[in-house]
């Protein structure tokens, strides 16, 4: 039986490659908006984007509020007029987002290994309608339990909220054997922290840990999670199918 027998995921930067589908619609709607949509520009809306999310992992704002400002304190950035277009910047963005969902290596592997010893469920603070689209498009919704999208639930990353409503959903009782895997320390890692679970920083940019958040584990790759989830006789019967887990030791 594994070690940890209900594994909860972030999707973008953890299964999903979300750089890469943010700078390409990005990318694409700027130059329909006829804005520069150049190198600096796109890192110029990243760190705008990513300043925002930061504060709402800290309660400073909304999602709502995050969606209609982001792309008009893009414009001030960039010093560029504001065209009033800000929302419908945003909304053009999330559509072209949508249709991009490529996987990280391996991550179709990972699932398919982990879901054979744990439940898995994705716990995402995405919009609901961007990520239900990526989510059935990259085809990892066939290895989940359960989806948990904070636009749904009416509760986002790190809010305690959210996680509650997963377990509870699941049946989970037993938090001592569920595991938040994620990529981001404000959201995945203090948001599991919160909920009272362990928590695992996926970290293979080896990035510099600056925010005073200890994740109980770090790992590199899907092969450093495995060897954290599994018994060691199941880490020695990987690609062995049909060896379902059984719910018991959720409850």
């Amino acid at each position: 039986m594994a070690i940890y027998t209900c594994v909860l995921l972030d999707i973008d930067n953890t299964l999903l490659d979300f750089d890469a589908a943010e700078r390409q619609a990005v990318t694409d709607m700027l130059a329909e908006y006829e804005l520069p949509h150049d190198e600096a520009a796109y890192e110029t809306y990243h760190k705008v984007n990513r300043e925002l999310w930061d504060s709402l992992a800290k309660g400073q704002l909304n999602k709502q509020k995050l969606f209609q400002i982001r792309f008009s304190r893009f414009m001030q950035a960039m010093q560029l007029p504001d065209n009033g277009k800000g929302k419908a910047m945003n909304d053009r963005y999330e559509e072209l987002l949508a249709t991009h969902a490529d996987l990280l290596p391996g991550a179709l592997t990972a699932l398919e290994e982990l879901s054979e010893v744990a439940t898995l469920a994705i716990v995402s603070n995405g919009a609901a309608a961007v990520q239900e689209s990526r989510i059935a498009a990259s085809g990892i919704d066939r290895y989940m339990d359960g989806i948990y999208i904070s636009e749904k639930v009416g509760a986002a990353k790190p809010s305690v909220k959210l996680f509650e409503h997963a377990l509870r959903d699941l049946g989970i009782t037993n938090k001592s054997r569920v595991l938040m895997v994620g990529d981001d320390l404000l959201a995945d890692i203090k948001g599991g922290m919160n909920a009272g679970v362990d928590t695992c920083w996926f970290n293979p940019g080896n990035v510099e840990n600056k925010t005073g958040i200890t994740p109980k584990f770090t790992v590199g790759s899907y092969e450093e999670l495995y060897r954290i989830v599994m018994e060691p006789e199941e880490l020695e019967n990987l690609g062995v199918r049909n060896r379902r887990h059984s719910n018991e030791a959720l409850l």
